[in-house]
């Protein structure tokens, strides 16, 4: 199991790739945005709000895209407190 779940960090890691601690920051901020049910494009104003010099630029033609990014990016959260809480047990 423990090559299972190696496996899996790794590529998640590969997908989401390096981020500052500042774009970090701001990217929790967007997915805890998303939490409370707000949309997406709200959710880019709060964080941007919180961290101007991270906000990301979007147009309709893209916001698509962001929007699966965000969500990928909230799961992954997910799955990391689910393993977290099982390991702990």
């Amino acid at each position: 199991m423990d090559k299972i779940l190696e496996a899996y960090l790794d590529n998640a890691a590969e997908i989401i790739g390096h981020r500052s601690p500042s774009e970090k920051a701001y990217d929790d901020a967007v997915v805890d945005a998303l939490r409370q049910g707000k949309s997406i494009k709200d959710s880019l104003a709060i964080a941007g709000a919180k961290f101007p010099d991270e906000a990301i630029q979007w147009s309709d033609g893209n916001i698509d895209e962001i929007a699966a990014h965000y969500d990928y990016l909230r799961n992954q959260s997910d799955i990391l407190k689910m393993i977290e809480t099982h390991k702990n047990k």
